[in-house]
């Protein structure tokens, strides 16, 4: 099981990456910011902010990883 997790995990480095800077930043974002009400369904409760954190950090770093692949792929540095 350990053979197949390392090598995903270094295929995946940016994505991971990604996710671990979303999650303080969503974890940041609850602590700071919030929702004084507790209606806001993101902001009311740390687990939310931070799973939310994790979800668009590893998406905006793949899209920053894709776009460096494609340029580079493309000749274009």
């Amino acid at each position: 099981m350990k053979n197949k997790i390392i090598p995903y995990l270094k295929a995946k480095k940016f994505i991971v990456l990604g996710a671990v800077v979303g999650a303080f930043g969503g974890y940041a974002y609850y602590h700071f910011v919030g929702c004084a009400s507790g209606t806001c369904a993101i902001t009311s409760s740390p687990i939310n902010s931070t799973l939310y954190g994790i979800f668009m950090g590893g998406l905006l770093f793949d899209l920053i990883e894709t776009t460096i692949t494609k340029k580079t792929k493309n000749g274009k540095q």
